[in-house]
């Protein structure tokens, strides 16, 4: 079915922006004590030339009747590609969907329930939805004829690029603390995955560019450097970065030789990250031919709970689809990626390809789905008839890098960026976190960069690496989300006072 248009035109012809929807709610807390606040769904319109360019969706929390130095924090998923609905309703909204204590998702309808680990309760909350995500959309611009429209062509992707991306929710953020008179409250980022990437980027840019100074960047299951996404045979960094996740994974599926689902997850880490950055190491730089190849094979069969001719036959480069179909293949199950400690059953077994779903992609997709929906019309009272696009491929797979200089530039990364605004706000508190189970962008990776990043001891006391339970939205297991609002609300205290 065709979506109707994006904007609408007043009687004259000009542009009027969607009408946005506001309401008055409670959030009730364990001990029965109580919040009250206001929730708005509304758009903010970004411009070119003056002219209206893009309307950029948002859903924000205010807390009623105190607003005198009460923090304001902007949150964004990552994909690209994803709207913020996973964080809004998995993670920090007042409201969120129903999942099992272990993460899991429940049978259908979805239920809406109070977030009693809301961010709310220290902090106001703006939701950001990209262009292209949510209700977030380009303004298609008036052609007067076929001359015209070959000539402007079509501006539906111009966001769909990372620094274009950048500057667009540098305009929003810009443009919301003007609307609702925020200048002076403290200030604070927060995004997962490639979300993650854009607070790191953001936390420099939102600094110099648009004069916002912040109190916080919080970086949750990020990839902040793209060369750890792109593994081959030729490098070494992906494959010693996941490795721990995976050991972790086959552990808590009782499958590893040398640990069990009762171990201590530090203990794991700990041997698995020393074993990945030794022995491992060796034999990916120096391939099967090297020195005692036999016996590192064997103990990283044991580490995985894997067959050592599997190993082999990988030249020690175990791939995250390789492991999630081998691991548990005398079952009948594969693992998420997201998530590996969550399985699921192959329907197709007998092929070569594993062609079923990921269950900690696909299968929450519906929960989501439902419950942002939910949110936003029946209990907000939104009215808009375009789709909520919760995941756009479209937008994943039109995105550019448009800051390359040259066509050999390699090296795509954000912690540059996070380190250099380290420099211009030594007051600014980062939080990096992730969950041990997400062979996506797994913990190790941040582990290691961050501890590359030359940090003197004074810098090292604003930055913090807590890890969770869980794997890419740990924050969906009950315990692991408990335990992450209590170490966020740490970090806003000493990020303020």
């Amino acid at each position: 079915m065709e979506e109707k248009s994006n904007h609408n035109k007043g009687e004259n012809g000009s542009y009027t922006p969607p009408k946005g929807s506001c309401v008055e709610d409670t959030l009730v807390l364990r001990k029965n004590e109580k919040v009250e606040y206001k929730a708005v769904a509304d758009w903010i319109i970004l411009q070119k030339d003056e002219k209206p360019a893009a309307e950029m969706f948002y859903a924000a929390y205010f807390k009623k009747n105190d607003h005198e130095n009460r923090p304001i924090t902007f949150v964004f998923n990552g994909g690209p590609g994803a709207a913020s609905a996973f964080l809004h309703m998995g993670a920090m909204g007042p409201k969120k969907v129903g999942f099992n204590p272990d993460g899991t998702v429940p049978k259908p309808p979805v239920k809406i329930i109070d977030n009693p680990d809301s961010w709310l309760i220290f902090t106001d909350l703006v939701f950001i939805d990209p262009i292209g995500t949510g209700f977030s959309r380009t303004i298609d611009k008036e052609k007067n004829n076929k001359e015209n429209e070959k000539k402007e062509g079509n501006n539906k992707k111009e966001y769909y690029k990372l620094k274009r991306d950048l500057e667009s929710l540098g305009e929003f953020i810009q443009k919301l603390l003007s609307q609702y008179h925020r200048w002076d409250s403290p200030c604070f980022i927060a995004g997962e995955s490639y979300g993650g990437f854009r607070v790191a980027k953001l936390a420099r840019l939102l600094q110099e560019g648009y004069g916002i100074g912040l109190n916080g960047a919080i970086i949750i299951s990020p990839a902040m450097e793209f060369v750890t996404l792109d593994p081959s045979d030729y490098d070494i960094l992906h494959w010693i970065d996941t490795f721990p996740s995976m050991a972790l994974a086959a552990a808590i599926h009782n499958k590893s030789k040398l640990f069990n689902s009762q171990d201590d997850h530090a203990k794991i880490a700990k041997e698995a990250e020393i074993f990945a950055t030794t022995e491992l190491n060796q034999l990916l730089i120096k391939g099967l031919n090297t020195e005692n190849s036999d016996k590192i094979v064997q103990k990283m069969a044991l580490f995985l709970g894997l067959e050592e001719n599997l190993i082999k036959v990988n030249a020690g480069r175990i791939s995250i689809d390789v492991f999630i179909r081998h691991l548990l293949k005398s079952e009948r199950k594969v693992c998420g990626r997201y998530d590996a400690s969550i399985t699921t059953i192959d329907p197709f077994p007998d092929r070569e390809k594993y062609e079923g779903p990921d269950p900690t992609l696909f299968g929450i997709e519906r929960l989501f789905m439902a419950g942002i929906n939910t949110l936003l019309r029946k209990n907000i009272g939104l009215k808009i008839d375009r789709d909520y696009h919760l995941l756009s491929m479209e937008v994943n797979e039109s995105w550019e890098t448009d800051i390359k200089k040259h066509a050999l530039d390699s090296q795509v990364g954000a912690t540059d960026d996070l380190r250099y605004a380290m420099c211009i706000n030594p007051h600014m508190q980062i939080l990096i976190s992730h969950g041990y189970y997400d062979l996506i962008t797994p913990y190790h990776s941040s582990n290691r960069l961050v501890a590359n990043m030359k940090l003197t001891e004074e810098q090292k006391k604003n930055l913090t690496v807590q890890h969770f339970s869980g794997g890419h939205m740990f924050y969906s297991w009950l315990e692991s989300n408990q335990s992450f609002k209590k170490v966020i609300e740490e970090i806003y205290h000493k990020a303020i006072y």
